[in-house]
């Protein structure tokens, strides 16, 4: 049976891989961002939908998940990736910008959450998966609104994994605890070729948690290079 996948918060990283992995699985592809437009190279590699969503806005989540049900069925795999940063000394943080990297990180989490948990359960099974950072367990200095809304990604995904793995709802969610690579990025220089986390290998380990066998299942994954310290 075809899988459909929908990664939210797609770009040419992480989401990319995810993307790229995906189609490899032959699974129904769908990609959502605030401009769709960018994701044109990605969606004619891989065959993937792209729809615009605002993901902190309840009527657009509403209405991608409408159009995803239609056109390639209900999600049996739903990853949230988007957030939002805002750096700074407490002092002097622009209270706007830190409700919108809150809103973005983890209210858009939850409303994603929402929607899919309401098609997964009809179906009974489905995944959802949530991309976290060190910030989901350590704060940072001057990162306060990023381990805000970190954390508190990190909380619902716990949350939802006791309420719904027991209505076969696999929830899991991953500290990536480290950079991610691009090619010829800078921060890899004099640390070797895998100081960065390479974005494909990530990606095997999000379709290797969804495909974990329901007796043994995870909940949280922490990924690092291992140059990385702890």
């Amino acid at each position: 049976m075809t899988e459909t996948a929908l990664i939210v918060g797609a770009g040419s990283g992480l989401s990319a891989a995810l993307a790229r992995l995906f189609a490899r699985e032959r699974m129904r592809v769908g990609l959502a961002a605030r401009h769709p437009e960018k994701l044109a190279p990605l969606s004619t590699e891989t065959g993937a939908r792209a729809w615009r969503c605002d993901a902190s806005r309840p009527d657009e989540v509403r209405a991608l998940f409408a159009a995803v049900e239609a056109e390639l069925g209900a999600p049996d795999l739903v990853v949230y990736n988007p957030s939002a940063r805002s750096r700074g000394a407490i002092t002097e943080l622009d209270p706007e910008e830190v409700r919108n990297a809150l809103t973005v990180s983890c209210f858009g989490g939850f409303l994603v959450a929402q929607a899919a948990a309401r098609l997964m359960l009809k179906r009974g099974s489905g995944t959802i998966l949530f991309t976290g950072a060190s910030a989901s367990v350590k704060g940072y200095a001057r990162s306060a609104p990023f381990a805000m809304g970190k954390f508190g990604l990190r909380g619902l995904a716990q949350s939802l994994a006791r309420e719904l793995a027991p209505q076969n709802i696999h929830v899991g969610h991953f500290v990536i605890d480290g950079g991610i690579g691009r090619a010829g990025d800078p921060r890899a220089a004099g640390r070797g070729a895998d100081a960065l986390l390479d974005p494909d290998a990530i990606a095997a380990a999000y379709l290797g948690l969804h495909r974990q066998h329901r007796s043994a299942w995870s909940w949280e994954m922490e990924l690092r290079p291992w140059v990385e310290s702890f």
